[in-house]
């Protein structure tokens, strides 16, 4: 299992586990975080801005982001590519971009 948290387009976030986040499927289920018992919920990823893949679902108040990710140019035509934070100590392990959420990526 996976713990994750899921931007939406809307703004929304969504905190839980998933175990069949595949990048070239069109969705996934999330079991909340905050609900143990509930039913998993199906998520669309055309719904989403990202994906974030975290080690901790507080994260870190402490921690001053570098906002530097390592990554490759997206491929054309894909739904989406990941990107992993330059600086390991990050609570983010690695985040999933959905490209129709983005205006451009820029490489330095």
């Amino acid at each position: 299992m996976n713990k994750i948290v899921a931007r939406f387009r809307d703004g929304r976030l969504l905190k839980g586990s998933t175990s069949d986040f595949v990048a070239a499927k069109e969705f996934f289920h999330v079991s909340p975080a905050d609900d143990v018992g509930a039913k998993p919920t199906l998520v669309h990823v055309k719904d989403l801005k990202a994906v974030f893949f975290v080690k901790d679902f507080a994260g870190r108040p402490d921690y001053n982001p570098t906002n530097e990710f390592d990554g490759e140019r997206p491929p054309p035509g894909r739904p989406g590519f990941f990107m992993v934070p330059a600086d390991s100590a990050a609570n983010i392990e690695r985040c999933y971009v959905v490209a129709a959420s983005t205006s451009g990526v820029t490489l330095l």
